[in-house]
Protein backbone atom coordinates (compact mmCIF):
# COMPACT_ATOMS: atom_id res chain seq x y z
CA UNK A 1 0.00 0.00 0.00
CA UNK A 2 1.42 3.33 -1.07
CA UNK A 3 0.76 6.26 1.27
CA UNK A 4 1.34 9.72 -0.22
CA UNK A 5 1.22 12.87 1.89
CA UNK A 6 0.30 15.96 -0.11
CA UNK A 7 1.90 18.87 1.73
CA UNK A 8 2.77 22.54 1.61
CA UNK A 9 3.86 24.92 4.32
CA UNK A 10 2.28 27.81 2.43
CA UNK A 11 -1.49 28.06 2.29
CA UNK A 12 -3.40 28.83 -0.88
CA UNK A 13 -1.20 26.93 -3.36
CA UNK A 14 -3.86 24.35 -4.22
CA UNK A 15 -2.75 21.44 -2.04
CA UNK A 16 -6.29 20.15 -1.52
CA UNK A 17 -7.05 20.66 -5.22
CA UNK A 18 -4.10 18.42 -6.10
CA UNK A 19 -5.33 15.82 -3.60
CA UNK A 20 -8.78 15.84 -5.19
CA UNK A 21 -7.34 15.70 -8.71
CA UNK A 22 -5.20 12.68 -7.83
CA UNK A 23 -8.18 11.02 -6.15
CA UNK A 24 -10.21 11.55 -9.31
CA UNK A 25 -7.43 10.10 -11.46
CA UNK A 26 -7.01 7.10 -9.17
CA UNK A 27 -10.71 6.28 -9.23
CA UNK A 28 -10.84 6.68 -13.02
CA UNK A 29 -7.92 4.22 -13.22
CA UNK A 30 -9.69 1.73 -10.94
CA UNK A 31 -7.12 2.02 -8.13
CA UNK A 32 -8.74 1.36 -4.71
CA UNK A 33 -8.01 4.61 -2.90
CA UNK A 34 -8.49 6.09 0.56
CA UNK A 35 -8.31 9.86 1.17
CA UNK A 36 -7.34 10.85 4.73
CA UNK A 37 -8.34 14.44 5.42
CA UNK A 38 -5.87 15.72 8.03
CA UNK A 39 -6.51 19.41 7.46
CA UNK A 40 -8.67 20.75 10.34
CA UNK A 41 -10.65 22.78 7.79
CA UNK A 42 -11.92 19.53 6.24
CA UNK A 43 -11.93 20.91 2.70
CA UNK A 44 -11.06 17.57 1.08
CA UNK A 45 -14.00 15.98 2.90
CA UNK A 46 -16.34 18.64 1.50
CA UNK A 47 -14.82 18.43 -1.98
CA UNK A 48 -15.35 14.66 -2.02
CA UNK A 49 -19.05 15.12 -1.35
CA UNK A 50 -18.96 13.70 2.18
CA UNK A 51 -21.25 15.18 4.80
CA UNK A 52 -19.89 16.09 8.22
CA UNK A 53 -22.93 14.23 9.58
CA UNK A 54 -21.84 10.94 8.04
CA UNK A 55 -22.38 8.83 11.16
CA UNK A 56 -18.74 7.77 11.59
CA UNK A 57 -15.97 9.11 13.78
CA UNK A 58 -13.88 11.96 12.41
CA UNK A 59 -10.11 11.73 12.08
CA UNK A 60 -9.41 13.85 15.16
CA UNK A 61 -11.34 11.41 17.33
CA UNK A 62 -9.59 8.43 15.74
CA UNK A 63 -6.17 9.98 16.35
CA UNK A 64 -7.06 10.61 20.00
CA UNK A 65 -7.48 6.86 20.57
CA UNK A 66 -5.78 5.01 17.69
CA UNK A 67 -5.81 1.64 19.48
CA UNK A 68 -9.48 1.89 20.33
CA UNK A 69 -10.74 2.23 16.77
CA UNK A 70 -10.47 0.16 13.61
CA UNK A 71 -10.00 2.63 10.78
CA UNK A 72 -11.93 0.60 8.20
CA UNK A 73 -15.07 0.93 10.34
CA UNK A 74 -14.93 4.73 10.08
CA UNK A 75 -14.45 5.36 6.38
CA UNK A 76 -17.22 6.55 4.09
CA UNK A 77 -17.50 6.35 0.31
CA UNK A 78 -17.08 9.57 -1.61
CA UNK A 79 -20.22 11.23 -2.89
CA UNK A 80 -18.80 11.74 -6.37
CA UNK A 81 -20.66 10.64 -9.51
CA UNK A 82 -19.03 8.12 -11.80
CA UNK A 83 -16.31 9.40 -14.17
CA UNK A 84 -16.93 9.74 -17.89
CA UNK A 85 -17.27 6.41 -19.63
CA UNK A 86 -17.62 4.36 -16.44
CA UNK A 87 -20.59 2.08 -15.94
CA UNK A 88 -22.86 2.77 -12.99
CA UNK A 89 -22.04 0.56 -10.03
CA UNK A 90 -18.66 -0.38 -11.51
CA UNK A 91 -17.25 -1.02 -8.03
CA UNK A 92 -14.55 1.66 -8.13
CA UNK A 93 -13.35 2.28 -4.59
CA UNK A 94 -12.78 5.81 -3.30
CA UNK A 95 -13.28 6.15 0.44
CA UNK A 96 -12.71 9.03 2.84
CA UNK A 97 -11.63 9.45 6.45
CA UNK A 98 -13.59 12.51 7.47
CA UNK A 99 -11.62 15.57 8.54
CA UNK A 100 -12.68 17.90 11.33
CA UNK A 101 -11.46 20.70 13.56
CA UNK A 102 -10.60 18.11 16.25
CA UNK A 103 -7.44 17.33 14.31
CA UNK A 104 -6.10 20.73 15.39
CA UNK A 105 -5.58 19.26 18.88
CA UNK A 106 -2.45 17.62 17.44
CA UNK A 107 -0.99 20.70 15.79
CA UNK A 108 1.54 21.15 18.57
CA UNK A 109 5.07 20.11 17.50
CA UNK A 110 6.15 16.79 18.94
CA UNK A 111 8.95 14.30 18.42
CA UNK A 112 7.60 11.64 20.77
CA UNK A 113 7.33 8.36 18.83
CA UNK A 114 3.95 7.58 20.36
CA UNK A 115 2.56 10.88 19.08
CA UNK A 116 4.18 10.63 15.65
CA UNK A 117 2.87 7.11 15.02
CA UNK A 118 -0.80 7.78 15.70
CA UNK A 119 -1.79 7.86 12.03
CA UNK A 120 0.57 5.00 11.15
CA UNK A 121 -1.09 2.86 13.82
CA UNK A 122 -4.49 3.47 12.28
CA UNK A 123 -3.29 2.74 8.74
CA UNK A 124 -1.48 -0.43 9.81
CA UNK A 125 -4.89 -2.14 10.10
CA UNK A 126 -6.02 -1.20 6.58
CA UNK A 127 -5.69 -3.70 3.73
CA UNK A 128 -8.40 -2.78 1.23
CA UNK A 129 -6.58 0.01 -0.59
CA UNK A 130 -3.67 0.20 -3.01
CA UNK A 131 -3.27 3.96 -2.53
CA UNK A 132 -3.76 6.33 0.40
CA UNK A 133 -3.73 10.10 -0.18
CA UNK A 134 -3.21 12.22 2.94
CA UNK A 135 -4.25 15.86 2.65
CA UNK A 136 -2.05 17.69 5.18
CA UNK A 137 -2.58 21.11 6.75
CA UNK A 138 -0.41 23.97 5.40
CA UNK A 139 2.02 23.96 8.32
CA UNK A 140 4.94 21.97 9.70
CA UNK A 141 3.19 20.95 12.90
CA UNK A 142 2.36 17.73 14.72
CA UNK A 143 -0.36 16.80 12.24
CA UNK A 144 1.96 17.07 9.23
CA UNK A 145 4.68 15.19 11.11
CA UNK A 146 2.23 12.37 11.83
CA UNK A 147 1.40 12.19 8.14
CA UNK A 148 5.05 12.11 7.07
CA UNK A 149 5.82 9.40 9.63
CA UNK A 150 3.07 7.21 8.17
CA UNK A 151 3.95 7.84 4.52
CA UNK A 152 5.93 6.09 1.83
CA UNK A 153 6.01 9.27 -0.29
CA UNK A 154 5.68 13.02 0.24
CA UNK A 155 4.46 15.29 -2.55
CA UNK A 156 5.02 19.02 -2.04
CA UNK A 157 2.76 21.42 -3.93
CA UNK A 158 4.19 24.76 -5.07
CA UNK A 159 3.10 27.64 -7.24
CA UNK A 160 5.64 29.23 -9.61
CA UNK A 161 5.92 32.37 -7.45
CA UNK A 162 8.72 33.81 -5.33
CA UNK A 163 7.28 33.11 -1.90
CA UNK A 164 5.99 29.65 -2.75
CA UNK A 165 9.30 28.55 -4.30
CA UNK A 166 11.27 29.84 -1.30
CA UNK A 167 8.86 28.17 1.11
CA UNK A 168 9.10 24.87 -0.74
CA UNK A 169 12.90 24.95 -0.58
CA UNK A 170 12.69 25.41 3.21
CA UNK A 171 10.13 22.62 3.45
CA UNK A 172 12.40 20.20 1.57
CA UNK A 173 15.24 20.94 3.99
CA UNK A 174 12.95 20.36 6.97
CA UNK A 175 11.58 17.17 5.41
CA UNK A 176 15.06 15.77 4.76
CA UNK A 177 16.03 16.33 8.38
CA UNK A 178 12.79 14.81 9.63
CA UNK A 179 13.15 11.75 7.37
CA UNK A 180 16.58 10.88 8.76
CA UNK A 181 15.38 10.93 12.34
CA UNK A 182 11.71 9.98 12.37
CA UNK A 183 10.30 9.07 8.93
CA UNK A 184 12.69 6.58 7.42
CA UNK A 185 9.79 4.88 5.63
CA UNK A 186 9.51 7.80 3.22
CA UNK A 187 11.05 6.52 0.01
CA UNK A 188 10.44 9.41 -2.34
CA UNK A 189 9.88 13.15 -2.15
CA UNK A 190 8.84 15.33 -5.05
CA UNK A 191 7.57 18.77 -5.95
CA UNK A 192 4.71 19.48 -8.34
CA UNK A 193 4.18 22.93 -9.85
CA UNK A 194 0.52 23.88 -9.62
CA UNK A 195 -1.58 26.67 -11.14
CA UNK A 196 0.94 27.25 -13.91
CA UNK A 197 0.10 29.85 -16.54
CA UNK A 198 2.18 28.90 -19.61
CA UNK A 199 1.85 32.40 -21.10
CA UNK A 200 3.23 34.09 -17.97
CA UNK A 201 6.84 35.26 -18.22
CA UNK A 202 7.09 35.22 -14.42
CA UNK A 203 5.87 31.65 -14.23
CA UNK A 204 8.34 30.49 -16.85
CA UNK A 205 11.15 32.19 -14.94
CA UNK A 206 10.09 30.57 -11.66
CA UNK A 207 9.77 27.16 -13.29
CA UNK A 208 13.37 27.47 -14.47
CA UNK A 209 14.36 28.48 -10.97
CA UNK A 210 12.55 25.44 -9.55
CA UNK A 211 14.38 23.16 -11.98
CA UNK A 212 17.73 24.53 -10.79
CA UNK A 213 16.82 24.39 -7.09
CA UNK A 214 15.00 21.05 -6.92
CA UNK A 215 16.60 19.06 -9.76
CA UNK A 216 15.01 15.65 -10.25
CA UNK A 217 12.65 16.31 -7.37
CA UNK A 218 10.65 18.68 -9.56
CA UNK A 219 8.19 16.41 -11.32
CA UNK A 220 7.92 16.72 -15.11
CA UNK A 221 4.14 17.24 -14.96
CA UNK A 222 3.10 20.88 -14.45
CA UNK A 223 -0.54 21.45 -13.52
CA UNK A 224 -1.95 24.29 -15.60
CA UNK A 225 -4.29 26.79 -13.98
CA UNK A 226 -7.90 25.97 -14.76
CA UNK A 227 -10.49 28.75 -14.81
CA UNK A 228 -13.46 26.62 -13.71
CA UNK A 229 -11.70 24.63 -10.97
CA UNK A 230 -13.59 26.46 -8.20
CA UNK A 231 -16.86 25.58 -9.92
CA UNK A 232 -15.90 21.90 -10.07
CA UNK A 233 -14.93 21.82 -6.42
CA UNK A 234 -18.00 23.81 -5.40
CA UNK A 235 -20.17 21.18 -7.03
CA UNK A 236 -18.21 18.40 -5.26
CA UNK A 237 -17.51 16.65 -8.54
CA UNK A 238 -14.42 14.82 -9.79
CA UNK A 239 -12.62 16.57 -12.61
CA UNK A 240 -12.84 13.35 -14.65
CA UNK A 241 -16.65 13.59 -14.65
CA UNK A 242 -16.89 17.30 -15.45
CA UNK A 243 -17.89 18.16 -19.03
CA UNK A 244 -15.85 20.33 -21.33
CA UNK A 245 -12.43 20.44 -22.97
CA UNK A 246 -10.75 22.33 -20.12
CA UNK A 247 -11.72 19.66 -17.59
CA UNK A 248 -10.58 16.94 -20.00
CA UNK A 249 -7.16 18.61 -20.28
CA UNK A 250 -6.86 18.85 -16.50
CA UNK A 251 -7.92 15.21 -16.15
CA UNK A 252 -5.15 14.17 -18.53
CA UNK A 253 -2.58 16.11 -16.48
CA UNK A 254 -3.69 14.44 -13.25
CA UNK A 255 -3.55 11.06 -15.00
CA UNK A 256 0.08 11.80 -15.93
CA UNK A 257 0.89 13.02 -12.42
CA UNK A 258 -0.58 9.88 -10.88
CA UNK A 259 1.37 7.69 -13.31
CA UNK A 260 4.55 9.55 -12.32
CA UNK A 261 4.19 9.06 -8.56
CA UNK A 262 2.16 5.86 -8.15
CA UNK A 263 4.05 2.63 -7.54
CA UNK A 264 1.72 -0.36 -7.81
CA UNK A 265 2.05 -3.08 -5.19
CA UNK A 266 4.20 -0.89 -2.91
CA UNK A 267 4.33 -2.28 0.61
CA UNK A 268 5.11 0.24 3.33
CA UNK A 269 6.83 -2.28 5.60
CA UNK A 270 9.08 -3.40 2.72
CA UNK A 271 9.87 0.26 2.04
CA UNK A 272 11.03 0.75 5.59
CA UNK A 273 13.32 -2.27 5.39
CA UNK A 274 14.80 -0.90 2.18
CA UNK A 275 15.46 2.64 3.47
Amino acid sequence: MQIISISSLKGGVGKTSVTLGLASAARAAGIPTLVVDMDPHGDATTGLGVSQESGVQDLGTLLSHPRRYTLSEHVVPSGWPEPRGAEAGSGRVLDVVRGSSRTSLFERPSTRPRELRRLASLLDTVTRYALVLVDCPPALNGVTRMAWTASSDVLLVAEPSLFSVAGTERTLRALDLFRKEYAQGVRATGVVANRVRPSSTEHQFRLGEMERMFGDRLLPVHLVEQSNWQQIQGAAWPVHAWPGETAAQSSALFDKLLATIHRPQTDRRSARRGS
